[in-house]
């Protein structure tokens, strides 16, 4: 019989598939499996459709997602990986959603009205200091966030985490970047763009912790983890 085998704190292994315990039992986000283990409902976590989970799958160790934390969530689009954050952390964090589609606002307004602990703003991820300003006086508050995560696929997308660690994460702090090279410059190799990636945060401080290739789930993507 398969065991439930805890990879790191919230986030399980059950024949084979990631699960996360549903914060909102019933209820799915994207269309994901739900599974009850021991009376327990858990949400599986597919990684062909969230990157962060697809880096789990390919040995990710670096995990700074623990109950109580806060994160600002550069890209959160309709809230799939966010929702699972949201799983993790709990009632005592806030995940602060950013993106700049009007589109996606409807979706991931009503995961955020279920789940309670994400706050979603329609912002423009490259110009922080345009977020509204109550979002950025909650972040002072809190002394800045403990992770910045940012699934952004634009050219200056290293540019635009750089400029949001800067401003809101707290020193000591994790960056998580999925790099999609193909969205960077589609004539190069994917290595010379995380190469680059690299270079360019080691040049603002940030030190580069891992980084984990999360092919087959996304083609000529990589994980990056850096610390402030």
């Amino acid at each position: 019989m398969a065991k439930l085998k805890e990879l790191f704190p919230g986030v399980w292994e059950y024949e084979g598939k990631i699960l996360t315990r549903n914060k909102v039992p019933g209820r799915k986000v994207y269309g994901e499996q739900l599974i009850k283990i021991n009376g327990v409902e858990y949400r599986v976590w597919n990684p062909y459709r969230s990157k962060l989970a697809a880096a789990i799958k390919n040995g990710l160790k670096t995990w700074a997602f623990t109950p109580g934390v806060n994160v600002l969530y550069l890209g959160i689009a309709e809230g799939t990986t966010a929702s699972h954050i949201s799983d993790i952390l709990g009632d005592e964090s806030a995940i602060i959603g950013v993106d700049v589609a009007p589109r996606v606002m409807p979706k991931i307004l009503a995961v955020a009205e279920e789940r309670g602990n994400i706050l979603p703003i329609l912002a423009d991820a490259s110009k922080p200091e345009e977020y509204p300003e109550e979002v950025k006086q909650f972040i002072d508050e809190i002394g800045g966030v403990d992770i910045v995560y940012q699934d952004v696929a634009a050219p200056n997308q290293a540019e635009i985490l750089w400029r949001n660690v800067e401003r809101f994460l707290k020193r000591g702090g994790y960056a998580y970047i999925a790099i999609k090279s193909r969205s960077v410059d589609v004539t190069r190799e994917p290595e010379e763009i995380f190469a680059q990636f690299r270079d360019f945060f080691r040049s603002k401080g940030l030190k580069v912790v891992e980084e984990v290739n999360i092919e087959p789930y996304e083609k000529d993507h990589e994980m990056m983890v850096l610390k402030y």
